[in-house]
């Protein structure tokens, strides 16, 4: 039988821990989260959001001799030029609350016909921390700017994400549903059975 494999999630989110784990509860392995330490802190320094989520992976899986899982995500406006993209959690500065965030987004959006906009997950997973070929999947949730915040589920931006699908935001959408049609869900999707096949090898 298979030994059962210890992966670190490059994230000290318990929300998204539990997420990950039951969507990986049929894969033989066993994920934790990384310390809440200040080592574990690593800056964000790339300019995409298959760079960050690489980055954080690399750290977390040196730092633990582990191999890692990072995901990277963000909210990408194309008639911004694709802003906020990887800044989306600090798009109103370094410190900005999730309300400040899409306040500042709906001012910038004011008068803007294209409100088209979609969802970006990328997740990587770093078998060691010096992979050359890190598993890579991605998935992306398309949508639109509402012209106002509604409903008070989800986080971040899904207030003001219109889903023209479910005539609903992201933040009015049941949690059973996002969790089958989100950016997140999509990558999660994709990368369930390239791990499946790395762990048996």
């Amino acid at each position: 039988m298979n030994q059962t494999k210890k992966i670190i999630l490059a994230s000290g989110n318990v929300g998204k821990l539990k997420e990950f784990k039951d969507a990986f509860e049929n894969l033989n392995l066993e994920l934790s989260a990384q310390p809440k330490t200040a080592e574990y802190e690593v800056a964000e320094t790339g300019t995409t959001f298959v760079e960050n989520a690489t980055i954080k992976a690399r750290h977390a899986s040196r730092l633990s001799g582990l191999p890692a899982l990072a995901d990277d995500s963000g909210l990408i406006v194309p008639a911004l030029n694709g802003q906020p993209g990887v800044y989306s959690a600090r798009y109103a500065g370094t410190g900005a609350s999730d309300l400040d965030n899409l306040n500042l987004l709906l001012e910038n959006m004011r008068g803007i016909e294209n409100r088209s906009a979609h969802f970006f997950c990328c997740l990587v997973y770093m078998r060691h921390h010096q992979d050359p070929d890190p598993i890579i999947a991605k998935g992306i949730w398309q949508g639109s700017i509402a012209n106002e915040a509604l409903g008070g589920g989800g986080f971040g931006y899904d207030p003001i994400f219109y889903l023209a699908s479910h005539q609903c935001t992201a933040a009015e959408l049941p949690k059973s549903i996002k969790q089958q049609v989100s950016h997140r869900a999509q990558a999660i999707q994709q990368i369930e059975p390239l791990l499946a096949a790395t762990l048996q090898a």
